[in-house]
Protein backbone atom coordinates (compact mmCIF):
# COMPACT_ATOMS: atom_id res chain seq x y z
CA UNK A 1 0.00 0.00 0.00
CA UNK A 2 2.96 2.81 0.54
CA UNK A 3 4.17 1.90 -2.79
CA UNK A 4 0.82 2.91 -4.25
CA UNK A 5 0.90 5.80 -2.23
CA UNK A 6 3.76 7.03 -3.66
CA UNK A 7 3.60 6.35 -7.10
CA UNK A 8 0.14 8.33 -6.69
CA UNK A 9 1.28 11.15 -5.43
CA UNK A 10 -0.90 13.26 -7.35
CA UNK A 11 -3.87 11.29 -5.97
CA UNK A 12 -2.68 11.49 -2.66
CA UNK A 13 -1.41 15.49 -2.70
CA UNK A 14 -5.45 15.76 -4.07
CA UNK A 15 -7.17 13.57 -1.11
CA UNK A 16 -4.81 15.29 1.71
CA UNK A 17 -5.91 18.71 0.11
CA UNK A 18 -9.78 18.32 -0.25
CA UNK A 19 -9.46 16.85 3.84
CA UNK A 20 -7.72 20.55 4.79
CA UNK A 21 -10.22 22.13 2.69
CA UNK A 22 -13.38 20.26 3.68
CA UNK A 23 -11.97 20.80 7.72
CA UNK A 24 -11.61 24.09 7.08
CA UNK A 25 -14.97 24.49 5.66
CA UNK A 26 -16.72 22.49 8.49
CA UNK A 27 -14.82 23.22 11.60
CA UNK A 28 -14.05 27.27 11.44
CA UNK A 29 -17.06 29.60 12.22
CA UNK A 30 -15.60 32.90 10.60
CA UNK A 31 -17.53 32.94 6.90
CA UNK A 32 -13.91 33.65 5.30
CA UNK A 33 -12.20 30.82 6.94
CA UNK A 34 -15.04 29.09 5.47
CA UNK A 35 -14.59 30.29 1.54
CA UNK A 36 -11.05 29.54 2.00
CA UNK A 37 -11.52 25.83 2.97
CA UNK A 38 -14.17 25.77 0.36
CA UNK A 39 -11.54 27.14 -2.61
CA UNK A 40 -8.88 24.65 -1.05
CA UNK A 41 -11.53 21.87 -1.78
CA UNK A 42 -12.25 22.46 -5.46
CA UNK A 43 -8.56 23.00 -6.03
CA UNK A 44 -7.78 19.34 -4.65
CA UNK A 45 -10.90 18.25 -6.87
CA UNK A 46 -9.79 19.51 -9.99
CA UNK A 47 -6.14 18.29 -9.01
CA UNK A 48 -7.15 14.96 -8.83
CA UNK A 49 -9.77 15.56 -12.17
CA UNK A 50 -6.46 16.34 -14.23
CA UNK A 51 -4.08 13.44 -12.22
CA UNK A 52 -6.61 11.10 -13.82
CA UNK A 53 -7.19 12.56 -17.22
CA UNK A 54 -3.16 12.60 -18.15
CA UNK A 55 -1.76 9.51 -19.46
CA UNK A 56 2.23 9.13 -19.73
CA UNK A 57 3.40 9.46 -22.89
CA UNK A 58 1.00 11.09 -24.72
CA UNK A 59 0.34 14.35 -26.27
CA UNK A 60 -1.76 17.17 -25.77
CA UNK A 61 -4.42 16.68 -28.85
CA UNK A 62 -2.72 19.45 -31.31
CA UNK A 63 -2.09 18.05 -34.46
CA UNK A 64 1.10 19.19 -35.81
CA UNK A 65 3.16 17.38 -38.20
CA UNK A 66 0.53 15.19 -39.37
CA UNK A 67 -2.38 13.13 -37.95
CA UNK A 68 -1.70 10.16 -35.73
CA UNK A 69 -3.80 7.49 -33.95
CA UNK A 70 -6.10 8.45 -31.20
CA UNK A 71 -4.41 6.64 -28.89
CA UNK A 72 -1.55 9.23 -29.40
CA UNK A 73 -2.96 11.66 -27.83
CA UNK A 74 -4.31 12.77 -24.16
CA UNK A 75 -8.64 13.20 -24.19
CA UNK A 76 -9.01 17.06 -24.11
CA UNK A 77 -12.46 16.52 -22.15
CA UNK A 78 -11.37 16.34 -18.64
CA UNK A 79 -9.26 19.42 -19.35
CA UNK A 80 -12.15 21.61 -20.53
CA UNK A 81 -14.45 20.89 -17.62
CA UNK A 82 -11.79 21.32 -15.09
CA UNK A 83 -11.33 25.20 -17.26
CA UNK A 84 -15.21 25.37 -16.85
CA UNK A 85 -15.13 24.29 -13.28
CA UNK A 86 -11.95 26.90 -12.25
CA UNK A 87 -14.51 29.93 -14.04
CA UNK A 88 -17.44 28.76 -12.15
CA UNK A 89 -15.54 28.90 -8.45
CA UNK A 90 -14.41 32.31 -9.23
CA UNK A 91 -17.99 32.86 -9.65
CA UNK A 92 -19.30 31.33 -6.61
CA UNK A 93 -16.22 32.90 -4.80
CA UNK A 94 -17.47 36.01 -5.93
CA UNK A 95 -20.71 36.31 -5.57
CA UNK A 96 -19.93 34.35 -1.71
CA UNK A 97 -17.06 37.03 -0.80
CA UNK A 98 -19.88 39.43 -2.16
CA UNK A 99 -22.52 38.23 0.59
CA UNK A 100 -20.27 38.10 3.40
CA UNK A 101 -19.76 41.99 2.85
CA UNK A 102 -23.32 42.05 2.98
CA UNK A 103 -23.99 40.02 5.95
CA UNK A 104 -20.65 42.03 8.02
CA UNK A 105 -22.46 45.38 7.23
CA UNK A 106 -25.53 44.10 8.78
CA UNK A 107 -24.57 42.36 11.99
CA UNK A 108 -20.84 43.94 12.44
CA UNK A 109 -19.16 40.05 13.09
CA UNK A 110 -18.05 37.70 10.52
CA UNK A 111 -18.34 34.59 13.51
CA UNK A 112 -21.36 32.89 12.27
CA UNK A 113 -22.66 31.96 15.56
CA UNK A 114 -23.11 35.09 16.63
CA UNK A 115 -24.57 36.05 13.10
CA UNK A 116 -27.18 33.36 13.69
CA UNK A 117 -27.85 34.66 17.70
CA UNK A 118 -28.38 38.23 16.06
CA UNK A 119 -30.72 37.30 13.13
CA UNK A 120 -32.82 35.01 16.11
CA UNK A 121 -33.45 38.55 17.79
CA UNK A 122 -34.27 40.54 14.99
CA UNK A 123 -36.96 37.91 14.06
CA UNK A 124 -38.16 38.20 17.61
CA UNK A 125 -37.76 42.06 18.28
Amino acid sequence: MGVRLLTNYYETASVILFSIGFATLFLHRNLIKKIIGLNIAETAVYLYFVAKGYITGRAAPIIAGGIQEADAYVNPVPTGLILTGIVISVSVTAFALALIVKIYKQYETLDLDEIMILAGKEEEG
